[in-house]
């Protein structure tokens, strides 16, 4: 097995400034390891033990090891592309006389204050006229265009009392001064014209890198480590499966639009998992019932970071259950099935995560706290797999700016390699045969 490398990761976190760049980063990895292209659009030829990706709207990547023999189960990671941001509304902004503007709305529940008084960019992409059609470019200009000034202290005195931030008045961004358009900007910056730019998908974005934090380093900061932190690792994970198994496939999926509920045709509750099961089904000549064996013989990871006990508010937590940064792996779940976690699927992980020498953290909401939810269980209504919720403990999420422990991201790679490498099965309901 390879050695985890933190720059690895924080390369990523720096690539993935939007959704699109999230996946063509994913796709840049999974080719560089052999991987090989099969658009959703295309005839698919696949091989025994051959290595695939897809994607769909440019946002969502699913990669895929096939078995090498008849199909009897799946290893599979589920994770997210998205993060809490500002989506650009237009790029021809609204009319000021003073400042270029382009309007904005939010995408995500974010913590809105932490996006005011600092420099931003802009990420996405732009959909271009061309001789035969539409054509999709990736554009991040790498330097601030934007930000999104307060109110001075002087005009509001009450602010630090607790402000009520309106979205569409105290949070739309400035430009530069008037007389330049973020269209034009971006049609120099793509090398195209500004009149052939039909549409774009874009978010502001922060403009820091991911650094070591901490008198030892030992913490992180960066915007996007929820949930990019999580695919990345599983991503490492699955590139180090060994695929010693005949019967044994394995997929590692990044969704988008979790942020959103994952109601998307590229998000969780959309059929992209279903639809490249069902093809890879059909090449094998698996039966409905073989189906059914093999998804019950497998099992999948739903992979997104949680909260981490805050040293100012410990009472927000479970004070029974404190989770630190630096602890270990996240096991997830609550009583209102809001997770995928199970007595069964949380013991063969944990199990998992033994042989690996990785420490698991119980992660639970205090009992007078709804819980959260996230990609699995949506999932789960179309794909019979067992699930566990897993993840990696944070501070401050979806603020602009989020904490993370760098040994956690660490261990998170090594229990998804380990998990990948571990043959599993449900002899009969209840039970899991594990090759520990």
């Amino acid at each position: 097995m390879q050695k985890f490398e933190l720059e690895g990761l924080f390369d990523f976190l720096n690539k993935g400034v939007s959704a699109f760049h999230s996946a063509a980063a994913a796709a840049a990895i999974l080719e560089a390891n052999g991987y090989e292209e099969r658009p959703e659009s295309a005839a698919w030829e696949l091989v025994p033990g051959g290595k695939y990706y897809t994607t769909r709207n440019g946002s969502a990547v699913l990669a895929w090891r096939m078995p090498k023999g008849a199909l009897t189960g799946w290893h599979v990671t589920a994770s997210h592309s998205d993060s809490p941001a500002w989506k650009i509304k237009e790029l021809d902004g609204g009319k000021d006389a003073v400042f270029a503007r382009a309007e904005t709305e939010g995408y995500g529940g974010m913590i809105m204050p932490t996006w005011l008084d600092r420099p931003l960019s802009v990420a996405g992409r732009i959909l271009v006229r061309t001789e035969n059609g539409v054509k999709s470019i990736l554009v991040h200009p790498d330097r601030a265009l934007a930000c999104i000034p307060n109110l001075c202290i002087h005009f509001d005195h009450e602010v630090n009392k607790g402000k009520n931030y309106n979205p569409q008045v105290d949070l739309q961004p400035i430009f530069g001064a008037a007389g330049t358009t973020l269209r034009q900007v971006l049609a120099e910056e793509a090398g195209v014209r500004a009149e052939d730019i039909l549409d774009s998908d874009l978010m502001l974005c922060t403009c820091e890198q991911a650094v070591r934090v901490g008198l030892k380093g030992e913490y992180f900061m960066s915007g996007r480590i929820d949930d990019l932190e999580c695919a990345y690792t599983t991503l490492w994970g699955f590139l180090q499966g060994r695929g010693e198994e005949e019967g044994r496939g394995d997929i590692w999926v990044m969704f988008d639009n979790e942020e959103v509920g994952s109601s998307s045709r590229q998000g969780a509750q959309g059929t992209l998992m279903a639809d490249v099961l069902a093809r890879i089904e059909e090449k094998l000549g698996v039966t409905r019932e073989q189906s059914i064996r093999a998804c019950t013989n497998s099992l999948l990871l739903s992979a997104d970071n949680g909260h981490a006990t805050h040293p100012n508010h410990p009472e927000k937590s479970d004070p029974a259950h404190p989770v630190t940064l630096g602890g270990g792996v996240l096991l997830k779940s609550n009583a209102r099935q809001t997770y995928t976690t199970s007595g069964l699927t949380g013991a063969a992980f944990s199990a998992i995560c033994q042989k690996a020498g990785v420490p698991v953290q119980f992660a639970s909401n205090r009992a007078d706290v709804p819980g959260g939810s996230t990609l699995g269980n949506l999932l789960g209504h179309q794909i019979l797999i067992p699930m566990v919720d897993i993840g990696l403990a944070q501070l401050a999420m979806h603020s602009s700016m989020e904490t993370a422990s760098c040994i956690d991201a660490e261990y998170m790679a090594r229990a998804v390699a380990e998990f990948y490498n571990t043959p599993i099965s449900q002899p009969k309901d209840g039970e899991w045969k594990l090759g520990l």
